[in-house]
């Protein structure tokens, strides 16, 4: 009896043994298993990827010249085979009610512009949060002086504080200065054109505008008049304020402009910006 029951003990722990080893081989080939899956890639391939996705950026920020400004008359010309039939849109006065909701519908109808913002308008945090949304949907953004005054009636020195304040305070909100500078009333001075040039800002004024007349104060007649006015031609550039009226007229007017075969120009493409 004593035999046998060594021998069955025998047994047990010859089959306890086998299946440890059963199990140590799992375990041996599922860590095998995830050292192959995890094995890391290459610091070659790497590096190539990498190349890739900054390259692919460059070319995201830095579109293709395609347009260049005519001081003559303030229009925009192509460059070699960019479409000549192309508007600019722009927005003065912002960001003061109404500018964010302007860039949400452009944003929606894929519609470029450039919003000329016053200093005046971006004192305040919540003010500077509505220039940061407009800039992150892709906007950008031109310097329409600190508190809209006419640089003809001003000192040098008070045109310096207008136009260098408000590209302090830009920057500081979205981390570059304006690329684009409009002086109020289209008016500027020999000094102001020259101290744009050197804050390498490009100065443009308009070739019409109608919503800041009576007549245009309401979203129907403003669509009518900046659509079918005798004043759009290849190129123009186009006065747009940051008001009620011409918020609600908005959609009207860049679907009535494709409506007539014009194409929008990407500020971000304009010769002498990048």
């Amino acid at each position: 009896m004593i035999r046998l029951k060594l021998t069955t003990w025998t047994i047990l722990a010859v089959m306890l043994v086998g299946l440890s080893a059963c199990g140590i081989a799992d375990e041996k080939l599922e860590v095998e298993k995830e050292t192959e899956e995890t094995t890391p890639v290459s610091q070659e391939t790497i590096v190539d990827e990498v190349d890739e996705v900054v390259e692919e950026e460059v070319t995201t920020q830095e579109p293709e010249t395609q347009y260049e400004l005519n001081e003559a008359n303030w229009t925009f010309q192509p460059i070699e085979d960019a479409n000549p039939k192309a508007v600019l849109l722009t927005v003065d006065d912002a960001p003061d009610k109404y500018a964010v909701e302007m860039a949400k519908t452009l944003k929606e109808l894929n519609a470029p512009a450039i919003f000329f913002v016053n200093g005046h308008f971006i004192d305040t945090d919540e003010e500077k949060a509505n220039l940061k949304a407009i800039y992150d949907m892709g906007f950008s953004i031109g310097n329409h002086t600190q508190t809209h005054a006419n640089l003809r009636e001003s000192s040098e020195e008070q045109q310096k504080e207008e136009i260098l304040k408000v590209n302090e305070t830009v920057e500081s909100v979205i981390g570059e200065k304006p690329k684009f500078f409009r002086a109020p009333f289209g008016v500027n001075t020999d000094f102001s054109k020259a101290l744009v040039h050197q804050e390498g800002m490009l100065l443009m004024n308009w070739t019409y505008g109608y919503d800041w007349e009576k007549q245009y104060m309401d979203a129907t007649n403003l669509t009518d008049i900046m659509v079918n006015t005798e004043y759009l031609t290849d190129g123009a550039n186009l006065l747009m304020h940051d008001r009620k009226w011409t918020a609600e007229a908005l959609k009207g007017i860049v679907e009535g402009l494709r409506a007539q075969g014009y194409d929008l120009i990407e500020p971000k493409t304009i010769k002498g910006i990048q």
